[in-house]
């Protein structure tokens, strides 16, 4: 299973923004890393800026070119906004969801426990992490692993909600709404810039 496994806080620096939670690292490193992170001071072209957004994408979702690159072209071929429907796509891989209703403290946590398999999809446990859901769908922690300490804490310390999911925060099961309109999904991604980029 490919993922990537390099150092986070060096992506983050990056961008300049906390892709993997919340780091002390850019409050002490605020410029990029490398040796010339500090001075570098020359305009970045179009193509350097599109590139960096779809690469900031990525990071954020944790998944690769390849898988990327198929979710747009299903993007493409869906009525409405290109951008906006791969971003809707993002939100509803299993990995991203179990995240979003706090089972998981990270998306590398949430991953995890999805390929474990101590996560079930409408009462069938699934171990995909790139599962897409559909509105209506029940995602639930399986019974066996509901005794596990990790669960509850990660939920108690997790008390966000989104618009498009509901969490039964007791049971440690939640539902797939309906997919996200793109004033609701929080992340900071300019997604017309990966559309122009894929675009060329």
């Amino acid at each position: 299973m490919a993922r990537y496994r390099g150092p986070k806080q060096k992506i983050a620096r990056r961008f300049k923004e906390p892709l993997f939670g919340p780091s002390a690292v850019l409050e002490r490193k605020p410029h990029p890393p490398g040796q010339h992170g500090r001075s570098r001071r020359r305009r970045e072209s179009e193509y350097s800026v599109q590139l960096k957004e779809k690469q900031k994408a990525k990071h954020t979702y944790g998944i690769l070119e390849r898988q990327f690159r198929n979710l747009f072209k299903k993007a493409a071929r869906k009525k409405g906004v290109t951008g906006e429907n791969l971003l809707r796509f993002l939100e509803a891989r299993l990995d991203n969801t179990v995240f979003r209703f706090g089972l998981g403290s990270t998306r590398r946590q949430a991953r995890q426990l999805v390929n474990h398999g101590h996560i079930m999809v409408n009462d069938h446990v699934v171990s995909i992490p790139s599962y897409q859901l559909r509105p209506g769908d029940t995602v639930a922690v399986r019974p066996k692993s509901r005794q596990c300490a990790l669960f509850r804490e990660n939920v108690r310390r997790n008390r966000r909600s989104y618009g498009w999911l509901e969490m039964d925060r007791k049971a440690l099961r939640g539902k797939f709404v309906d997919y996200p309109s793109r004033a609701d999904i929080p992340e900071n991604i300019k997604e017309q810039l990966i559309v122009e980029l894929y675009s060329k």
